[in-house]
């Protein structure tokens, strides 16, 4: 890839040095200048770096570096100087120069190690700006929220507003409905896109961590405090925190999560800095708000603040034929990640996920599906390979839902009386090791099978 170099360098003899040593990468294209209006009159060009001399007769260095960032801020700028004076690599470094080079017999280099890591630093961002871009398409609207189904088409409307608007957003809907899905939907299809999107499930986090994790905390502020921590909303500045289950707040954090949501700003624990932020919020729960704020669990005025605009997600049982567009999306994806063939659904199989009541959701028709694509014969889903995780057949699913490792766990479980407990077969049927199966046997999350 072609790399551009602009050499800014009065003496012509050393110049030409340099030019010479850095031409020995056949991916650089060099430009030699000397004096700093040079430089400046073709910035047009758009070098991927400059390397300037500190003692131009026409301008210093310091005066030129800003005048090259006040062009375009993300050049980077290398200062080369006979100069060794300490502060005045540290000024020049804090105004925003890459790298600071002596001139002695170590120059080349160390300038040919500078141009490396900044070339290197560049692959990277563009590498996170690839994925991040990768990540946007992946929660696009069309890509992340599947269905046709009227319910699913009322919600879609509420979604094109919220992503036209920077307004709060709540999202409430039963477990499995996809809530940070179309949380991440919003903030990848809003002008916030290329900002962090932050997520943070308040269920999930200690009582007495909650408000180091939301707003960070300085060194020493607690025991255990060894370091300075970023909270959740400083990480998130320019893009969007979502919140999720925040009905799980205690309190006491809910007063202060209110005040930083008014003031739009935070102090780290055990610090006294006020830190401004810009971030869009969105929040979850499962939970009827309405319902807490009677019973004197949810703060009536942090609701008001977090509502702005409601979108409640509905359950897949009222979406109709989604049922079965979303267990192909799965099928398919499973069989992409997995690299295998083409899977089909049979009519027994859909007519079995039609009657099914799906109480865990979108969650729970992907877990099944995930499932029946490894108990298939690898060509067809019938409904023998359907698995529904209800108590009994004839009862409504009312046990908690499972996780990926229990899930796991129903597989080994299923192979294991497939094939009369032979693990080493089993091991290599689901392409695990077999010391997994024995250890999930010892702690009681596999049986074997009689």
């Amino acid at each position: 890839m072609n790399f551009k170099i602009f050499i800014v360098e009065d003496d012509p003899w050393y110049a030409q040095i340099l030019r010479h040593h850095l031409s020995l990468n056949p991916d650089y294209t060099l430009e030699v200048f000397e004096t700093a209006k040079d430089c400046l009159d073709n910035l047009h060009q758009q070098p991927n770096v400059v390397c300037i001399d500190y003692g131009l007769p026409d301008m210093t260095g310091d005066r030129l570096l800003a005048r090259i960032r006040m062009h375009n801020s993300t050049i980077p700028v290398i200062i080369i100087s006979a100069q060794e004076e300490i502060a005045v690599a540290v000024d020049l470094l804090k105004a925003g120069a890459k790298d600071y080079i002596i001139k002695n017999d170590h120059t080349k280099d160390l300038l040919w190690q500078s141009l490396i890591n900044i070339r290197e630093n560049a692959s990277l961002r563009e590498e996170v700006a690839e994925l991040k871009h990768e990540l946007g398409k992946k929660y696009t609207f069309e890509n992340s929220i599947i269905g046709q189904s009227v319910a699913l088409k009322k919600t879609f409307k509420l979604l094109e507003k919220a992503i036209n608007s920077n307004i709060n957003v709540s999202v409430t809907g039963e477990t499995g409905t996809g809530k940070e899905v179309v949380s991440k939907a919003i903030h990848y299809s809003s002008a916030r896109k290329e900002k962090p999107f932050v997520a943070v499930n308040m269920a999930a986090i200690p009582k007495e961590l909650v408000e180091s994790e939301l707003f960070g905390h300085e060194k020493g502020a607690f025991t255990g405090a060894v370091n300075r921590k970023i909270g959740k909303f400083e990480e998130a500045h320019g893009g969007t925190i979502f919140l999720d289950e925040i009905g799980e707040l205690d309190l006491n954090i809910q007063s202060k999560l209110l005040r930083v949501l008014q003031e739009r700003e935070v102090v780290r624990v055990g610090g006294n800095k006020t830190i401004k932020f810009d971030v869009r919020l969105i929040t979850a729960t499962h939970k009827d708000l309405k319902e807490e704020i009677k019973n004197g669990n949810f703060r009536q005025d942090l609701y008001y603040r977090v509502v702005g605009l409601p979108i409640e997600l509905p359950p897949l049982r009222a979406r109709d034929q989604d049922v079965l567009i979303l267990a192909k999306h799965f099928v398919d994806q499973y069989t992409k990640e997995n690299k295998m063939p083409t899977i089909t659904l049979s009519s027994d199989a859909k007519d079995a996920l039609m009657k099914y009541n799906f109480p865990g959701n979108v969650r729970e028709l992907k877990a099944v599906i995930d499932l029946a694509c490894v108990l298939c014969d690898g060509k067809n889903i019938t409904a023998e390979d359907i698995t529904f995780h209800a108590v009994r057949e004839d009862e409504v699913f009312t046990a908690s839902e499972k996780t990926m490792r229990e899930y796991n766990a129903d597989i080994i479980s299923f192979f294991l009386k497939k094939y009369s407990n032979n693990v080493v077969l089993v091991a290599q049927k689901l392409d695990i090791g077999k010391s997994t199966i024995y250890n999930m046997i010892k702690s009681g999350e596999v049986r074997q099978q009689k």
